[in-house]
């Protein structure tokens, strides 16, 4: 086709027959409208392909994650050995070894009573947990798992209140640690919370926490969450032990441990 001549007409101005030109645009017609249904259906296919968040493969992503804690090996949830590189204080390298594994339960007396009454709108299906002590051995950290029973809707709501309201900012509403006799952490209980980082996942029915503190029992008058403590200058207690870095580099490295499992791809950023 010329788009730039009069309707009718060649180079040299004589006239075609019209019906002929008429059968020309007929075909032209349909093969524009096969080659765009194509080009929509293609479209349409690539985005199933990629994965839209409103597609099959998040919803079956989000309920993998879901069954994570009766389908996956506690070693692989919890690994032995966690290695974090580049998760301390400057870009250090850390090492986690891991003391105790608390068995599997609800949620019964696992969290203080605030904290418990936040997440009680997405339900406890199941929650684990498992403590972890630095390569010297002078720190220790809780991580835990719990397992929703919300959908995807529930999840995003939940979160959303975190981010709005900053309870993840609140010393009122630090998870409790898991201590375990004749371990590194024997001594860990409430009072000796230091730092803390929680994380409601979106894309999986799971609240990632950690908490760490001292090796050594000592007590904690004035606890930070790791997001504050591991701002460049500060010098509290905790910021200065590196314990903001314990607790939200050993969440990560679990929290993508269940991303892993799951097949779920979005990540919170480090």
């Amino acid at each position: 086709m010329s788009f730039g001549e009069p309707e009718g007409y060649d180079e040299d101005a004589r006239p075609h027959p019209l019906g002929r030109r008429g059968r020309s645009q007929a075909v032209a017609a349909a093969v524009c409208l096969v080659l765009g249904a194509g080009l929509i259906g293609g479209a349409v296919t690539g985005s199933w392909l990629a994965g839209d968040s409103g597609g099959s493969g998040a919803r079956s992503g989000f309920a993998a994650a879901g069954d994570l804690w009766r389908n996956v090996p506690v070693d692989q949830l919890f690994p032995p050995t966690v290695r974090g590189g580049g998760a301390g204080p400057g870009g250090a390298d850390r090492t986690w070894t891991r003391v105790a594994v608390a068995p599997d339960s609800g949620c019964d007396e696992a969290f203080d009573p605030l904290l418990r009454t936040v997440l009680d709108p997405v339900g406890c299906a199941r929650l684990l947990r498992a403590t972890y002590t630095d390569a010297t051995r002078s720190h220790v950290t809780t991580v835990g798992l719990l397992f929703t029973k919300a959908d995807a809707a529930g999840m995003a709501s939940l979160a959303r209140r975190f981010e709005t309201e900053r309870l993840d900012r609140r010393t009122d509403l630090m998870p409790l640690p898991y201590a375990a006799k004749d371990t590194t952490a024997a001594g860990f209980g409430a009072r000796q919370r230091a730092s803390w980082t929680i994380s409601v996942l979106t894309d999986a029915p799971v609240v990632v926490y950690a908490v760490s503190g001292w090796a050594d029992g000592r007590t904690v008058a004035d606890p930070q969450p790791a997001g504050e403590a591991m701002e460049s200058g500060t010098t509290t207690a905790p910021a200065q032990a590196g314990l903001g870095h314990e607790a939200r580099g050993l969440a990560d490295r679990v929290e993508r441990g269940v991303r892993g499992h799951a097949g779920t791809a979005t990540e919170r950023p480090s």
